[in-house]
Formats: structure tokens, sequence, C-alpha cells
């Protein structure tokens, strides 16, 4: 049996544990730059605001109906999502962290009546202890736990926030209730395209003939009907190194000059340096690219990208800054006005697996420097140690403008209790 843990309106829950006045008011949390809604209590979406609205459009509604509205606050949540997941792991071993407010937890072997009081106690406990109200759905499949949850959080009132479904009449009338957009792994495209053959529900969906799935669809649909139909056919998926590693960002304003540019790329690569080091892996290819600002139809446009091979695999930081320095020169032209830049790290081997080559080969003295450059960012603050070729006084830096307070991470503002 699996058990789907799901973190009710995230975001906004965060923000509503340090500010309990907030409850039963409409809160919703913005993007990167307090550019759309990404988060939005029930009491908002009541109020008929959608995922993604953009919020300089719906900024009289926000003031009309008091809305609550916060930057996000990534470092908040980050916390408040390991700590919910480390009281979920005391649960079990066999644990899925699907994303920053979902895990799966296979409780294989458990009796029902036991699983349902122990997700019972467990709902109760993270509730209580970090203050962020959680649904659980179980099921004997991913999908399936996927859609208890939806009727857990749906009826919590009735269900309270668990529900199972462990028999074949709840399995399909919890099918015949649920619309095909609402499955898990059914997208808004895929969804169109069933709806407009009349497949309006799960249910209806499970009495398609395989082969047609395959056929019109694609193979991962056949094994989503078989995890509906209660088919076991995706496993917990344990947490592995990442293939690739991206940092790109918008720049504050347009850059014109070669240097601007340079700066930014070579503090994206050393970024990504420092996130291959954290898993314990080199790479032997990088990605550059640049792009200009397609929303001004008044500025001439340009956008290019250079895939650099490496000589040899590496993590260091002054190595792939230089790569990447390189590869710009490459790709840069004059004349335009430049909005965005990425560094992509790619192909990568495990650090105590690397070749030695013939000729050229990462310099071994980058590993202690790198080693104590890690440590000291680590303990006195991101980025107080960069490169000669970063700007000591660049920081990039969104637009928060509603940003609350990181309590639960930095001593400087955390809560404070009058009385």
């Amino acid at each position: 049996m699996y058990a789907l843990v799901d973190c009710n309106n995230f975001y906004a829950s965060c923000e509503r544990v340090f500010r309990p006045d907030l409850n039963g008011k409409p809160v919703v949390v913005l993007s990167n730059n307090d550019g759309c809604v990404v988060a939005r209590s029930n009491e908002a979406k009541e109020l008929g605001i959608p995922m993604a609205a953009p919020a300089f459009k719906y900024a009289e509604l926000f003031e009309q109906h008091k809305v609550h509205v916060f930057s996000a606050n990534f470092t908040l949540y980050g916390d408040m999502s390991q700590r919910v997941m480390n009281l979920l792991a005391e649960y079990t071993d066999d644990f899925e962290m699907y994303s920053i407010d979902e895990a799966f937890l296979n409780f294989e072997g458990y009796k029902q009546a036991d699983l349902q009081a122990l997700c019972e106690e467990m709902q109760q406990k993270v509730t209580k202890w970090t203050g962020i109200p959680i649904s659980i759905g179980i099921a004997r499949t991913k999908t399936l736990a996927k859609a208890a949850n939806y009727i857990a959080k749906k009826f919590a009132a009735r269900t309270k926030s668990v529900y199972t479904i462990d028999t074949e009449e709840q399995r399909i009338k919890a099918l015949k209730w649920l619309k095909v957009d609402g499955v898990w792994g059914i997208g808004r495209r895929l969804s169109k395209r069933l709806q407009a053959i009349n497949i309006q529900t799960a249910y209806d969906f499970t009495q398609l003939d395989d082969e047609w799935l395959q056929k019109k669809l694609s193979i991962v649909s056949v094994h989503l009907k078989q995890e509906l139909l209660g088919v076991e056919s995706f496993r917990l998926i344990r947490e592995t190194a990442k293939k690739s590693i991206a940092t790109t960002r918008t720049f504050e304003k347009n850059y014109t000059e070669f240097d601007q540019v340079k700066e930014r790329v070579i503090t994206f690569a050393a970024s990504c340096a420092e996130k291959l080091r954290r898993q314990k892996s080199c790479c032997n290819a990088m990605m550059i690219f640049i792009r200009t600002n397609f929303h001004r139809a008044d500025h001439e446009q340009y956008n290019n990208s250079i895939v650099v091979k490496l000589p040899f695999a590496t993590n260091s930081s002054i190595e792939l800054a230089q790569f990447a320095e390189a590869g710009l020169k490459k790709i840069f032209k004059e004349g335009y006005k430049y909005k965005k830049a990425g560094v992509v790290v790619v192909d990568f081997t495990p650090q105590d697996e690397v070749e030695q080559h013939l000729f050229e080969n990462s310099n071994p003295k980058h590993v202690a420097a790198m080693q104590a450059l890690d440590k000291i960012n680590a303990s006195l603050g991101k980025n107080n140690v960069k490169l000669a070729s970063q700007d000591p006084k660049k920081v990039w830096k969104m637009r928060q403008e509603k940003l609350s307070p990181r309590y639960t991470t930095n001593i400087d503002e955390i809560i404070t209790i009058q009385v």
C-alpha cells in the first residue's frame, strides 16, 4: 500500500504558521520577481483568483477583497518542507520526496486497519509539530493514492484529511468522481484530447483499449491505466544525482557590454560548479546561451548558444569560469541589449572516477581550494567568497517587495514575541 502525503496550499500555509491572524483570510504567494500567483489559500481560490494569474492584472481585486499578498520566500518554504519530510521519514524507510510539498510512502505489508490508524497519527503529528496542514491518500498504487488524496482534501471534514481506497467499490466510485484532467500524469493537453472523444472521468479512461492507448497516446498511458485499475506499474523513485545542472537568470536591466554579460556568465558557471561538487560529480561539457528581450518589439533581437566540449572533466569553479568565458566570446555580438543568459553543465562523471589524460588535466590544486571555498561559504553565508572575475558587490536579487521574514533560518529575522 502507498500513502501520498500532500501539504495543503503549502506556500500559503507556511506564511500562516508565523501569521495565525491570516487563518481564514485570502492569501496568495507570487512567483519570482512578484510576477504571477503560484499559491493560493482556499479563500483566495473562492474569490476566483486563478493559478498563474498576473499580479498586476489582479492588483485591484487584491485590494478590493483585502487579499494578503506575499513574495515567494523559498528559504522559508524549503526549511519548512524539510521539517515535514523529516517527520514523514520516521514512519518508513521506503520514501520518495516527489516535490517540495508531496511525498510517497510505501507501507508494504501493513494491515489496512493498522495503516489507517498510523496515517491518522501521522497527519495529526505533522500538523501539530510544524503547523502545516496535510492530507493523506492511501491505496494499492501511487496513482490511486493520488486520487485518494484528492478525496481526503476535498472532503476534509468527513475524512479528517485521511482517505483510503482499499475495496473495488471504493476504487470505482472514486474513479467515476475524479475528472480525467485530475488524474495524476494526465496534463492539460492530453486531457483535452481525451475529452474530445468523450472521456470525461478517470473511470472512462480505464475503459479504453490498451492497444489504442499505446498507439494513439503512449505506453505510459497504458501503465497509467493499470495503476488506476489497481495494478502497480510505478515504483518509488529513489533520489539520484542530476544528469544536468543549469543556472539561468533574467537580468535586472538590459546589458550591452561584453564585460557585463561575462561577469554574469562566470557567476552562473561558478554556481553550476558548486552544485556539481555538492553531488560529487564533474562535467565534461557545458552550454552557454545569451538572449535579448523578446517582449520588446522595439529592440533588435538576437539569441545564440554554444556547447563547449571540455578537454577534461572538472567541477572547479575556476576552470568552468574560464571555459564559459571562452564560449561566450564566440557567441557575443555587439549592438544588442541582452536580457538573459545561462550556463548548463552536462555529461557527468563521478569525481572519484575521473580519468587522467596524457597532456591536459584539471589542476589538482583546485581540489583543496574548492573545498576551502565551499567550507567558508557554508559557514559564513553563500557567496561570501567569490572568484576575482566576479563582481564582489553584485548579488542577483529578485524583485520581492512583499517578502516575509526567514523565521527559521536567519537569527536576525526570528519571530518576536511580545508579552
